[in-house]
């Protein structure tokens, strides 16, 4: 066959769509899931929780759009190509959990499973800004911030699965926010939409989501055009400590949080250039997806698509 079916999987929401080899998608549906915010509190109870929500979802849409394999795009560390998450910092009770094989089981159908950040590297160097680039990192800014790395055209996770967490790295080193992986001052807990929505809250005392953050950026409100000029900052920071490590010149950045990139974008590349040695300044390209939120679904069509080809 040459479609697949593709799952992207949020902290609040899971896309799923029908993908023809072009990239051409055929049929998709979003749940909301909210994965993030069960209250089981074993091990056991949390990945039922999980696979019945994956399975809940996926079932309906396969019944109506039958394929042989399914990729799938989740938020954590990825053993490899194993399909095992090793551990995901909003979900702590999963570990070395078998996601792929289990679900498989569930589903009487091959599944592939990985990081969902790397998925949309993987589709944006593909199909959308990066095609073309054999270096890409790509930055998904959603529920969290991942992710990606594409190095000499190859996807990159590194030795234990775990390369490229980017939400991960410390932007603020003393008195940080804290953060779902258990530490300090990460940049998920300063730039993903769940922490400008919880900031703008802290300091305007309005309980609203990062959507309507960004709404009332545009309308005016210094509090809220305050949040997310930070958000770019912390960004730009973040980005600079991964290009002197990395030497890469194309990083792109998609998710929802992305859509107020006008907000976002000038206090990025001011301290982005601010902080790189100066070699390296005025030289690198951060680019908006241009997949419209679609890259992690591409992707994860594209590990689906690899099994397939073997």
């Amino acid at each position: 066959m040459d479609r697949v079916l593709a799952a992207d999987i949020g902290g609040t929401n899971l896309r799923l769509a029908l993908i023809n080899r072009d990239g051409v998608f055929l049929d998709e549906c979003r749940v909301e899931a909210r994965l993030s915010r069960h209250n089981k509190t074993t091990t056991e109870d949390a990945e039922n929780y999980i696979l019945d929500a994956l399975q809940n979802a996926i079932a309906p849409f396969l019944e109506q759009n039958p394929v042989v394999d399914i990729g799938i795009g989740f938020p954590g560390f990825f053993r490899g190509d194993s399909g095992v998450l090793a551990g995901s910092p909003n979900l702590p009770l999963l570990q070395e959990f078998a996601l792929a094989e289990r679900l498989s089981e569930r589903l009487s159908i091959r599944v592939s499973a990985q990081n969902d950040a790397l998925c949309a590297a993987i589709g944006e160097q593909r199909y959308g800004a990066g095609r073309g680039k054999s270096n890409l990192l790509h930055v998904t800014l959603g529920t969290g911030v991942g992710g990606g790395l594409i190095l000499n055209g190859v996807p990159y996770t590194g030795e234990r699965g775990m390369a490229m967490e980017f939400g991960h790295l410390r932007v603020v080193s003393r008195n940080g926010r804290s953060c779902g992986c258990g530490n300090h001052g990460c940049l998920e807990a300063y730039a993903s939409a769940t922490a400008v929505s919880q900031r703008f809250a802290e300091q305007s005392g309005i309980d609203t989501d990062a959507r309507l953050v960004y709404e009332y950026a545009c309308d005016g409100n210094t509090i809220a055009s305050e949040i997310l000029k930070e958000t770019g900052l912390y960004l730009g920071l973040a980005i600079a400590e991964a290009v002197k490590l990395l030497d890469i010149e194309t990083v792109s950045i998609s998710g929802g949080l992305s859509h107020a990139w006008h907000l976002i974008h000038p206090p990025l590349m001011a301290e982005l250039n601010d902080n790189l040695i100066p070699p390296l300044r005025g030289k690198i390209n951060v680019i908006h997806s241009t997949l419209d939120d679609n890259a992690g679904l591409l992707g994860a069509a594209c590990i689906a698509s690899r099994r397939q080809e073997h």
